[in-house]
């Protein structure tokens, strides 16, 4: 028998999403071997799991690392309410800040971690003024962790493609440069030309290959006529499925029901996945309506403590929490969806490969102290260990990070 790739990690007495304790050989950053198997063969290192419930590593599908002032002394909300001007507020006060930068943007990943985030898609502001530096700070910081967060980065146009002369020009840049994905933000409501900015994502997703993922707070009628022109430009050019995703898509809960399935039906045969914070003001997106159309769907974050929002700890498991509570869901099978969303079937935002706790899969682990995965929800149970990449996370030392 050929050797283990090294190092080597031996879960034991870890019950996977609820079940009767087993064991889980952890090898080369995978699982390399899960039940008997895994407790017949040596290993560098064994972790005793005591009992507790296994999930798969969370899934943070909607994040903006590079915008937090997290562990910076408080920072007061200021500046209008609106899109507008919460963009323009962001401007004025980012550079005393120190945002973007690589300690900022580290000290929000090591937040992530610390409640079992191992995968993320997250957005990274491209603008006149930063450039694509915040781009490389992220990049950075995700490096000083050594893999244990895998990224995948969306150079997001914040304050608008057309009505800043030289962004399109940035996001492609970006996308020559290996950004997974590039963004868009209210066609209508910040360029006032969405033909003009959806074809000039388009364009670049075309030829760069990379993905599309969209901000598209736009309500009703004309938040569901941008879902038309989105989804119209996807036949048209062919995208392979997956390639593009909808943020937030508010407009999906206004318009009425055969709207709504019309809409959704379509994104499911084309392959368009959403994205949701699970704002407390709004009504969710339909659960069940989005599994029947068969949309892919995940949970985000949005900002953490930044300035949008003082609000925010990364704990995409409160996310979920809030998702369900709001959406009046409390049924078994809904809640453990719910759970599923967060984590292993929310990972295609990061990945294509599978996110669970299965041979071949990446040695992403969470435990808590609950007896199954609804337990674990609806009481948002502090997480006891994060393995990521088949290495235990260290929380105590990243709870000791000091805050300036």
């Amino acid at each position: 028998m050929s050797p283990l790739p090294s190092p080597s990690l031996k879960v034991t007495n870890a019950r996977v999403w609820g079940g009767e304790p087993t064991q889980l050989l952890l090898a080369g950053g995978r699982v390399h071997a899960v039940g008997e198997a895994a407790a017949q063969a040596a290993c560098d290192v064994e972790f005793d799991a005591g009992n507790l419930l296994a999930l798969p590593g969370l899934v943070n599908a909607h994040a903006h690392v590079d915008k937090s002032w997290w562990g910076k002394p408080w920072e007061s909300f200021g500046g209008e309410s609106s899109t507008q001007g919460r963009i323009a507020h962001e401007r004025a006060r980012r550079d005393a800040l120190g945002i973007p930068s690589v300690e900022t943007t580290l000290r929000v990943l090591q937040q992530s971690l610390l409640t079992g985030t191992t995968r993320m898609r997250t957005h990274v502001d491209v603008d006149l003024g930063v450039g694509l530096d915040g781009i490389e700070f992220v990049r950075e910081a995700a490096e000083r962790l050594d893999g244990a967060i895998e990224l995948s980065i969306v150079a997001f146009p914040q304050d608008g493609v057309l009505r800043r002369p030289g962004v399109l020009e940035l996001l492609e840049r970006a996308a020559a440069d290996g950004a997974e994905h590039i963004g868009g933000l209210d066609p209508a409501l910040i360029d006032r030309d969405p033909v003009g900015q959806l074809d000039g994502l388009f364009d670049i997703a075309s030829r760069h290959g990379c993905g599309l993922d969209i901000h598209l707070h736009e309500p009703g009628d004309l938040g569901a006529f941008e879902f038309d022109l989105i989804l119209d430009r996807v036949e048209r050019d062919g995208l392979p499925a997956g390639l593009v995703n909808i943020a937030h898509g508010f407009a999906l809960v206004d318009v009425d029901a055969k709207r709504r399935r019309d809409l959704l039906q379509r994104m499911g045969e084309l392959g368009v996945s959403m994205t949701t914070v699970a704002p407390v003001r709004m009504r969710q997106l339909p659960l069940h309506e989005l599994d029947a159309a068969g949309v892919r769907f995940g949970f985000g974050t949005d900002g953490i403590r930044d300035l949008w929002s003082p609000y925010g700890d990364g704990d995409i498991l409160g996310i979920a929490w809030q998702y369900g509570r709001s959406s009046g869901l409390v049924r078994d099978e809904d809640l453990t969806r719910i759970v599923q969303l967060a984590s292993s079937d929310g990972a295609w935002c990061a990945t294509d490969e599978s996110h669970d706790l299965r041979v071949g899969d990446r040695a992403d682990i969470v435990l808590l102290d609950a007896e199954n995965a609804m337990d674990a929800l609806v009481r948002r149970v502090d997480r006891s260990a994060v393995i990521a990449g088949g290495r235990l996370v260290d929380l105590e030392s990243m709870r000791e990070v000091p805050w300036e």
